[in-house]
């Protein structure tokens, strides 16, 4: 039978509300399973059990490249092991000496790493009258060494290192019995560039002051 106008625009806005039913139906998003059962409500998680034993130290977090620090600084890696080595060498000639010497062969071992003025001073010192006297008469004989305790003090062309020197004196008498004392003692080596090496120029005890 023949549709009336009104009949037939009735049916066409039925169609088109059923054809939009249908497409939101089909985009809408449906619920996962797991949503749809008990667990989708959020529940109160109870807490964490504490440890009954001390937690293992964190591991260090990686980081990026680190910092240079000898970029900061005026003299470099390798500078710093060359004037160490330069004040180890030092100090045991210096703690190192025998009574059969005289103060120019004394000197002449560390002429290479002592400043001229300084190994003026060393030569001064070691031929002073009562101490080479008594020297000579107790026939002593001494060794040396030292290790570095710290960097006291830097600049662009001078380092300043503390370092505990220790010393084995071996004396023998007119008794002809010989003896041994070992003393140990705190001191400031400033060291200096030279050319494209390093010159102790300055050894004080490390209680005299900072450089």
């Amino acid at each position: 039978m023949d549709l009336t106008s009104a009949q037939r625009r009735m049916a066409f806005i039925v169609i088109v509300l059923a054809l939009a039913g249908l497409g939101a139906f089909l985009l809408w998003p449906r619920p996962s399973p797991a949503a749809s059962g008990p667990t989708a409500h959020p529940a109160t998680s109870a807490p964490a059990p504490v440890p009954s034993s001390p937690a293992a130290p964190a591991s260090p977090v990686p980081s990026g490249p680190g910092v240079n620090i000898y970029q900061l600084l005026p003299f470099s890696q390798a500078d710093l092991t060359q004037a160490a080595g330069v004040v180890r060498r030092f100090c045991s000639d210096y703690a190192t000496y025998s009574y059969t010497e005289s103060a120019g062969s004394y000197v002449g071992r560390m002429r290479s790493l002592v400043t001229s003025e300084l190994a003026a001073t060393l030569a001064q010192d070691y031929a002073t009258a009562g101490v080479a006297q008594t020297r000579t008469q107790q026939k002593q004989t001494a060794t040396g060494s030292c290790a570095i305790t710290a960097l006291r003090a830097f600049g662009a062309s001078s380092l300043t290192f503390l370092v505990t020197l220790s010393q084995k004196t071996y004396s023998t008498p007119q008794s002809g019995t010989t003896t041994a004392h070992t003393a140990s003692g705190d001191y400031a080596i400033t060291i200096a560039r030279s050319g494209s090496g390093w010159q102790v120029n300055d050894i004080q005890l490390a209680s005299a002051g900072n450089s």
